[in-house]
């Protein structure tokens, strides 16, 4: 199966960076792209599409997908979550005023509604290798 990341394949057509494109033409118009990106995506397929977390929070873009697919949502905590992507110079400030602990955790909390909603099937990834995390997925998407 391929597999796409929408963040990356948005920076590519953009030819900017996720920050840049936020900061000069702000979030809403971000979304929208994701949403071109989805519709964009839409028929191909044996397609593993990797989003951005912010992608589930337009109801629209659900419903593309799920036409599509099955949705994973995999889940970790809040310190894990920090572990992974402190490092990510492309992740932008969605606060620009929290630590980034803060930030992760109120984002999270106000999300997991909408994953929860969103996710055909919910897989928590905490101490949990990437072989196993695939072996599950494969698990749901045979069944």
């Amino acid at each position: 199966r391929k597999v796409i990341s929408t963040d990356k394949e948005i920076v590519k057509e953009a030819g900017q960076s996720i920050p840049h494109i936020g900061e000069q033409f702000g979030w809403d118009h971000f979304r929208g792209l994701e949403t071109q990106m989805c519709q964009k995506l839409t028929g191909q397929k044996n397609l593993i599409i990797d989003t951005g977390g912010g992608l589930a929070l337009k109801e629209e873009n659900v419903k593309i997908l799920k036409a599509n697919g099955k949705i994973f949502w995999l889940t970790a905590n809040v310190a894990t979550i920090v572990s992974r992507i402190s490092g990510d110079t492309q992740r932008p400030s969605l606060s620009g005023t929290k630590s980034f602990v803060d930030e992760v955790e109120e984002i999270l909390t106000e999300r997991r509604p909408k994953y929860q909603a969103a996710a055909d099937h919910i897989i928590p990834t905490d101490q949990t290798s990437p072989q196993h995390i695939a072996d599950s997925i494969l698990f749901f998407i045979s069944t």
